[in-house]
């Protein structure tokens, strides 16, 4: 028993070694990662955590928990990319250490173990979970809200139990809701609804301690909405109306994508136990007529609810099926355990050629690059991927050799290990790409130029990154983009057009200002009095001095 335990710290050790290791060493890209450091990094020099603004406007497009948690990470350990990514990296590793503890208590200690290793090695869960979004602490917190509504339903479960799981599945909820907005309570309460409808189980409506957890969800989510919507009259309508419902029904925010596009996001996602998925979901719905409450039909049924209901969405992103990944996670792990050893190791077989197809892949890396992007990047993230695939080839023709000679937890624990470090091979990798995708190379060349209090303007661009790596605001020229709610609600923050901005910028003794290439030749050709002061493949920096000719 104590072998057994210590074996298991281990391996968590190991693997939060691996899981934390890359959070410091990739610069923080555009648009997600610099949005989401940026918005915290300004409630604390502000002081103002009700109303989260970017880039000094207000922006209400999502509710504040990630910024909060975000913020309070900049307050104890500084303002670095690895705090800026800690509460995506935090809630992915607790989810895996959830579907753990949920696993072993639903089907059994090795199905727990299982469904750990599948979850902490798909490719999809891990990229997100190194990545500033807030799809993994959404994520988090609703299957969370699933793992404890299914303690709270399942056989074993007395009463009192029952009654703390369903509380928790109840604030699970709530942190939900102000993680992204209502979808933490459209989509578990549609699963329920259908679930109970298929089921006929109309009883189990009366296990769900309504009054008790509305009341706990009301007093957790509620306060923030009503002091922000106080503070700012207009929140309500912009928050719940347009960003829920406009967004979900419009193809306004250039999001569309076909309905069948989340089926390779899933194929590819949950590498590299792909072939088992399907053998899992295959055999899901079928009722176990021992069992009152159906575990993995309600697994199945909700993982199937969130893809359906994002494919129909006019709005897709490749991480907002990520909340399906921990129950699929727990369907794939209780399959796991019924498998023999030469089913196992067929199953898993095919993950090698991944690898082999992203080897015949990588020589026509090339044709992506341009002149934002050029070739070099491109050949020296080829260096990173080649190194991953490798990777993925010998874990998993190693995974099904164990298996064949049936050792299944090897065979699976190094299959996982490989699927672990093929993702952030893979994610540390795109750090080669990271001085056209971030701000953070052309920021240290201004260093010595910005000084406090001088004017900063953006200038028909926006780039989300500057602004965490200058610690500062700018000034928004003629462009608007996801912030003209904001400018519209404070419009004297920006400035509309390029013609007041040439005259701001000529009775400036100093400022700095951002602007594309193009833009930056124009106003050149136009005798715009400038001096280039850094620029890179996207992104050029002038200064308005006494040395600044036309």
């Amino acid at each position: 028993m104590k072998n057994a335990a210590t074996r298991t710290l281990l391996v968590l050790l190991a693997f939060a070694a691996v899981w934390f290791s890359n959070l410091e060493y990739r610069k923080l890209v555009n648009p997600d990662e610099g949005r989401y450091a940026e918005i915290p990094r300004e409630m604390v020099a502000s002081g103002d955590w009700t109303t989260p603004r970017l880039n000094g406007i207000k922006y209400f497009e999502k509710p504040a928990l990630q910024y909060w948690a975000t913020a309070v990470a900049y307050t104890l350990f500084g303002e670095h990319q690895w705090t800026a990514r800690l509460w995506s990296a935090l809630t992915g590793f607790l989810g895996v250490l959830m579907v753990y503890f949920t696993g072993r208590r639903l089907f059994g200690a090795a199905a727990g173990w299982y469904a750990a290793l599948v979850l902490g090695s798909s490719l999809l869960y891990v990229l997100i979970g190194h990545v500033n979004t807030l799809d993994m602490g959404v994520s988090f917190f609703l299957s969370a809200a699933i793992c404890a509504f299914l303690l709270a339903q399942h056989d074993g479960a007395d009463a009192r139990a029952r009654g703390r799981w369903m509380l928790a599945a109840w604030a699970a909820l709530a942190l939900a809701l102000l993680s992204k907005g209502l979808i933490g309570l459209v989509l578990p309460g549609t699963a329920l609804f259908l679930y109970v409808l298929i089921e006929r189980d109309w009883r189990l409506l009366g296990r769900l301690h309504l009054l008790a957890g509305s009341l706990l969800l009301l007093a957790l989510s509620l306060p923030w909405f009503v002091a922000v919507s106080r503070a700012n009259p207009e929140f309500f309508h912009f928050f719940f109306i347009h960003e829920h419902f406009e967004r979900f029904l419009t193809k306004q925010h250039g999001r569309y994508q076909p309905p069948w596009y989340f089926i390779p996001v899933l194929l590819a996602g949950m590498l590299p136990w792909t072939i088992t998925l399907f053998d899992a979901c295959a055999r899901a719905w079928k009722r176990e007529p021992d069992k009152k409450f159906q575990t993995r039909r309600f697994l199945l049924l909700w993982s199937a609810l969130v893809f359906v209901f994002f494919s129909v969405s006019d709005s897709k992103l490749v991480s907002y099926i990520l909340p399906i990944f921990p129950a699929l996670a727990l369907l794939i792990g209780a399959r796991l355990t019924q498998l023999g050893a030469r089913a196992l190791a067929w199953q898993t077989l095919p993950a090698a050629l991944v690898g082999l197809a992203l080897l015949a892949l990588l020589p026509g890396i090339e044709r992506y690059a341009s002149r934002e992007v050029p070739v070099e990047m491109f050949r020296d993230y080829a260096d990173w991927l080649i190194a991953a695939a490798l990777v993925q080839i010998a874990g998993a023709v190693g995974c099904a050799w164990l298996a064949w000679r049936g050792r299944t937890p090897a065979a699976l624990a190094l299959l996982a290990g490989a699927g672990l470090v093929f993702a952030q091979l893979a994610l540390s990798g795109h750090e080669s790409l990271s001085r056209a995708n971030s701000a953070y190379y052309i920021v240290q060349k201004i260093k010595q130029e910005s000084k406090p209090g001088m004017p900063f303007y953006s200038v028909d661009t926006y780039d989300q990154s500057l602004q965490f790596y200058l610690r500062r605001t700018t000034t928004m020229v003629a462009y608007k983009d996801e912030l003209g709610f904001g400018i519209a609600q404070e419009p004297g923050k920006f400035i509309p057009d390029l013609a007041l901005f040439e005259k701001i910028w000529n009775a400036d003794r100093e400022a700095l200002a951002l602007m594309s290439p193009r833009t930056y030749d124009r106003l050149r050709a136009q005798g715009l009095p400038m001096r280039l002061v850094a620029r890179d493949t996207r992104r050029v920096i002038v200064s308005r001095d006494l040395a600044a000719q036309p």
